[in-house]
């Protein structure tokens, strides 16, 4: 199996990357490390033990060379649904050994969600954790194309088998079978921030390319780093942070089956001693509100990565206040598989995503696809190496994102006289109030800076004439109280913060916003409710 590949001068904008046409992602993440004496290097730390690289490439093999003995073969799909494990990169390289496609799916979803990704996706075999396993029998009965369910630890179960008795079929010498770079490698669901999730098609080549574009250029990642994502693996932002970077050089990484609590993230924090940590905003403000956050002295990261939705600036300092450590705020999507626009570690301008990650190219344009002028706000399409190939089975999508050598983001922002990046929000979340165009993200910044909001939620609402205007939802700080008196208060503090015509005309306070499991607001809900 062909692996190598060629770099030109890192220090060269753009990098170009030189992949073979003969090419395996798995192989060569795994190969690159064995062939660099890391074999007995940890890979990976979950929360029942650990494993080195020599026994990941070995496990892998197993499970891909097994593959073809329950009846899934090249190019056809294997689901996984299974919390953060070491289970979890065995079968998903495994499959890519294989040929076989693993589609990778959110372990927080309803039962039919996952009727629908079994029915699009045509699966004949899904991975799933002990826990979500009586849900997929369940569907087993109803979906006639899944027709073996293998769950994950070494506990046979109510399952067709264990991924141990599995393993136990296949062998640990694999070359795998012939694949190029061109192929399809891997499916990701859209997280549904904006309606209904797409199968998304990424390549081969992708992984590779958002390593080196992102993960060295921009975090400049090293066989010396411990890695820990609160996001999860099958979300396109923790499948880059807790498999493509680390794996690419040779890091260690740490795997966290339960849900990314403040507490939870603290413990492996304090316990693992990870040098990179990857959240969200809405986690960063959670940790933020806890009670007791540990000292300075007793963690060791020298960078925090933040992505998923805007950074607020307030967020940011504090955060550094707290830890001593910056967060680089950077914005990537499920159809470009990694960040493709960011801060970097000598240069954050906060408040802002930063500038293009090398190798890819930015664009705002208008409704008309024409350049916006300098400080207007436009549609962000991007063109880069990373970009899926398509959703599968949904052809009018695909059309409408993916044209040509570019694919629309779906997001809005403009360039500040600094040439950063500022976020305005999704192109479905802006708000035209008094004939003007209003960023709801804007307005959230400047809300939670008031120390009685945790976070907040902006959408719009029509007035008594049919107007459309800001409307806030709050979540409070647990110190603080929700009353008539906060409201005014909140109402005048953006007033005194921007534009009078910015400010919400009515505050609604709630217990949590409605989330995607990427920790994206899902605004489009709270639309919902004001119908």
């Amino acid at each position: 199996m062909v692996t190598n590949y060629s770099i030109t001068d890192h220090n060269v904008v753009p990098p170009k990357i030189t992949i073979p046409r003969e090419y395996n992602a798995a192989f060569d993440l795994l190969g690159r490390n064995l062939d660099a004496g890391r074999g007995s290097k940890i890979a990976y730390i979950d929360d029942h033990g650990e494993i080195t690289y020599a026994d990941l490439d070995k496990r892998s093999n197993r499970f891909g060379s097994a593959l073809a003995s329950i009846g899934i073969q090249q190019e056809q799909r294997l689901l996984i649904c299974a919390q953060d494990c070491i289970d979890w990169p065995v079968a998903f390289l495994g499959a890519i050994k294989a040929g076989v496609i693993p589609v990778a799916v959110n372990t927080l979803l309803t039962s039919g969600d996952y009727a629908h990704m079994l029915s699009d996706s045509r699966a004949k075999v899904a991975v799933v954790s002990p826990d979500l396993l009586p849900v997929f029998k369940q569907l087993q009965k109803q979906i006639p194309t899944l027709e073996k369910i293998v769950v994950t630890g070494a506990e046979q179960m109510d399952a067709d088998l264990s991924i141990c008795a599995l393993e136990s079929d296949g062998t640990s010498a694999y070359g795998g079978v012939e694949t190029t770079k061109d192929d399809a490698c891997f499916w990701l669901y859209s997280s549904g921030s904006t309606g209904a999730p797409k199968g998304t098609v990424h390549l081969h080549s992708s992984i590779i390319q958002t390593a080196e574009l992102f993960g060295r250029q921009v975090l400049e990642i090293s066989s010396e780093d411990v890695i820990f994502s609160a996001a999860k693996l099958f979300f396109a932002y923790g499948l880059g942070n807790a498999l493509s970077f680390p794996l690419a050089f040779g890091a260690t990484t740490i795997l966290m089956a339960e849900r990314p609590t403040p507490e939870a993230v603290f413990r492996r924090l304090l316990e693992h001693k990870p040098t990179l940590f990857f959240g969200v905003p809405t986690l960063y403000a959670a940790m933020l509100a806890y009670p007791t956050p540990p000292q300075q002295s007793d963690l060791s990261m020298r960078i925090c990565i933040s992505a998923g939705e805007a950074l607020p600036e307030d967020t940011q300092s504090r955060w550094r206040e707290l830890t001593a450590t910056d967060i680089i705020d950077g914005i990537g999507s499920t159809e470009i598989l990694h960040v493709f626009l960011s801060n970097r570690l000598h240069d954050i301008a906060p408040g802002t995503t930063g500038k293009p990650v090398p190798g890819y190219e930015l664009r705002l344009v208008d409704v008309n696809d024409q350049p916006v002028a300098p400080g207007e706000i436009g549609d962000l399409v991007i063109k880069g190496p990373s970009a899926a190939a398509n959703y599968w089975n949904n052809r009018s999508k695909s059309i409408a994102t993916f044209q040509g050598e570019w694919t629309r983001s779906g997001d809005k922002y403009s360039i500040n006289e600094d040439g950063y990046y500022v976020y305005a929000g999704r192109s479905d979340d802006m708000l035209k109030v008094s004939g003007i165009y209003l960023s709801p993200a804007e307005v959230e910044a400047t809300l939670i800076k008031h120390a009685a909001v945790l976070e907040a939620a902006v959408i719009g609402a029509a007035d008594e004439n049919g107007l459309i205007k800001p409307k806030a939802y709050i979540v409070l700080q647990q110190t603080a109280s929700g009353s008539e008196a906060l409201k005014e208060e909140l109402k005048q503090f953006v007033k005194s913060e921007l534009a009078p015509y910015k400010y919400p005309r009515w505050f609604e306070f709630i217990e949590e916003l409605p989330k995607t499991a990427t920790g994206k607001i899902q605004r489009f809900k709270l639309r919902e409710l004001n119908r």
